[in-house]
């Protein structure tokens, strides 16, 4: 008998799942992209009906566009607790997703440009019949800006690149997005970047002509295809980003790192919701080392929720990261975790293998229109018995977050806040290195974990890592249609590393890249231990839409950096005006 080769196994179980879409009978939708103004209205909107929208999982991010338009039509069919700059908005997430808003959209061009150009006041290009549905629009993001108080002065941004959706016999769904982009950083952002050896959201870069002032060129590059293999079942298979939770932050998977091929099984059958996720990561790429092909690992995860009630959403979760490198730098999925609803912890004992297994629990409560509470909890390792002795061992890994929504604020329309705090054990998310050889049949050879959260070089929770303690508070207010203003204010509480005198580095499991078995001591490990740091970051935004996903941004951020060690102390103000176009802003708020 011939043994199985796993590979080509691979290639059959995509392949059938390909076939069922073609042959399924289910109009097919594609994703809104991420994007924390958008979501917001769209989170928004979820309160304001004071029940969860069928087919919607917001804590599940990104979301349908056919669900979005859904949402607008069970809100929009109650006028009167609406203003004129809801009405807006509804009509902004509906023109959107025309293709799923009918004949009700007010998205029809009054002069398109040379008959075939904005035909629709919401697409550069777009087409649709009976077997085929497209839409073509321009991406551009120029941005200019300036920061007081160090060495780097002016910065910029220069991005272009194009978006494609669309759907082929309303079975097939695709999406892509191409950009490519220069830019210069701000101060703070170069030392994140220098310690990550990664652009934020990103990933892979190279060195633009402006290098020796933090110059990075780096091209993004997101793409899919989603089908239905059964009403309730659908598929989705490509390179983008995932978001779990209803939080500012995710303490489980966020945008931060950068995008990555995966395949994604959502099953929605009477109030329940599950998501399993199967992707590949890049394990750590160590500096100057950007020729040759990157280690890989591999990350699984499922997530089931329950309505309990029409406005209580309740879930669970597990995840798994591992690798199974060999001699020649192969790098195979292991095929037990293919399984759709096995325990990993399970799976991982069975094995006999060092795997970094990871579970807990979410929330989200919508509570007479105007305010949702949520919340996270993420065990990446946990023994009662330390935690009852309050001992602080090493090895109790856990992060919590408790947050709160508001909108309307004291019965002022459009008035929404925000407050969200954050808590995260020392070492979470951190795990062992394995030595590794640089490229076959060479000598030189890396440190690499195949077990931590972490996606070339990025963190994919959140950007600290770990051993910190956050608050954030949100207030945004839509004084008229066009006009979005907001405050950010974030203070943070962490503990860093510093070097040793002999080439390394103190760990106290701030850095989730590092060997936890580096770790300083057994006991005693308390939040936020090493060098004592204290960040202050405030931010103010006013954003207005020229038309239709065209926007102009003014931005002021003062950020405060106050350390144990006075030569890390950095005091920045920085202003920014952005002009983007069916791009999200690039948010620097860590």
């Amino acid at each position: 008998m011939c043994p199985i080769n796993y590979p080509y196994l691979r290639s059959f179980i995509v392949f059938g799942f390909l076939l069922a879409g073609v042959f399924g009978a289910h109009a097919q939708s594609v994703y809104a992209p991420l994007n924390s103004d958008y979501y917001h209205l769209v989170e928004r909107y979820e309160i304001k009906s004071g029940k969860f929208a069928e087919g919607m999982h917001t804590q599940i991010r990104p979301v349908l566009r056919q669900a979005i338009v859904q949402l607008t039509d069970t809100i929009a069919q109650n006028n009167n607790f609406l203003s004129d700059r809801d009405r807006f908005n509804l009509t902004y997430l509906r023109n959107d997703s025309w293709e799923w808003a009918g004949d009700s959209a007010d998205n029809d061009s009054r002069k398109p440009i040379l008959k075939h150009f904005y035909k629709k006041k919401s697409d550069l290009f777009s087409y649709q019949d009976e077997d085929f549905d497209l839409h073509l629009n321009p991406v551009i993001y120029f941005a200019g800006g300036g920061e007081s108080g160090t060495k780097s002065g002016n910065y910029f941004t220069n991005t272009r690149g194009l978006e494609l959706r669309g759907m082929i016999s309303k079975k097939i769904g695709f999406y892509t997005f191409i950009a490519d982009n220069q830019s210069t950083f701000p101060t703070y952002v170069q030392d994140l970047m220098n310690q990550y050896y990664a652009v934020p959201q990103e990933g892979y870069w190279k060195l633009w002509k402006s290098g020796n002032k933090g110059g990075r060129d780096f091209l993004t590059a997101r793409g899919y295809i989603t089908f239905h293999v059964a009403k309730p079942i659908m598929i989705q298979f490509g390179q983008d980003k995932n978001v779990i939770g209803s939080g500012y932050r995710s303490l489980v998977l966020s945008d931060f790192a950068g995008a990555y091929p995966f395949l994604k099984i959502n099953t929605k059958v009477w109030k329940l919701n599950y998501m399993n996720l199967y992707a590949q990561m890049t394990a750590d790429t160590p500096p100057g080392a950007r020729d040759y092909l990157r280690s890989k690992k591999y990350f699984a995860f499922h997530h089931l929720s329950i309505n309990l009630t029409k406005n209580l959403n309740v879930g669970v979760f597990e995840s798994i990261m591992f690798g199974r490198p060999d001699d020649r730098r192969r790098f195979r999925y292991d095929f037990h975790y293919y399984n759709p609803i096995i325990f990993y912890r399970y799976v991982e004992q069975q094995l006999g293998s060092d795997d970094n297994a990871g579970l807990g629990m979410d929330f989200k409560w919508n509570i007479k229109r105007h305010v949702q509470l949520y919340g996270q909890v993420m065990l990446d390792e946990f023994l009662l018995s330390h935690v009852r002795a309050r001992d602080g061992w090493w090895g109790n890994k856990q992060a919590i977050q408790l947050g709160a929504k508001y909108i309307d604020v004291l019965n002022i329309r459009n008035l929404d806040l925000q407050t969200e705090l954050n808590i995260v054990r020392p070492y979470t998310y951190t795990h062992i290195l394995t030595k590794v050889q640089n490229s076959p049949g060479s000598t030189d050879s890396s440190m690499v974990s195949f077990t931590n959260y972490v996606h070339n070089n990025l963190p994919l929770a959140h950007p600290l890592g770990a051993n910190f303690v956050e608050w954030i508070g949100i207030l945004r207010y839509q004084p008229v249609k066009r006009l979005q203003l907001t405050g950010k204010l974030i203070i943070t509480k962490y503990g860093a590393d510093q070097a040793n005198g002999d080439g390394t580095t103190t760990n106290w499991g701030g850095n989730i890249r590092l060997d936890y078995d580096t770790h300083e001591k057994e006991y005693g490990n308390t939040i936020a231990q090493g060098v004592r740091t204290n960040m202050v970051f405030a931010d103010m935004t006013a954003s207005y839409m020229i038309k239709h996903n065209l926007f102009v941004d003014g931005k002021l951020t003062i950020r405060r950096l106050d350390s144990a060690l006075p030569e890390r102390n950095l005091n920045s103000v920085i202003a920014y005006l952005n002009l983007r176009w069916n791009i999200p802003q690039r948010l620097q708020e860590y």
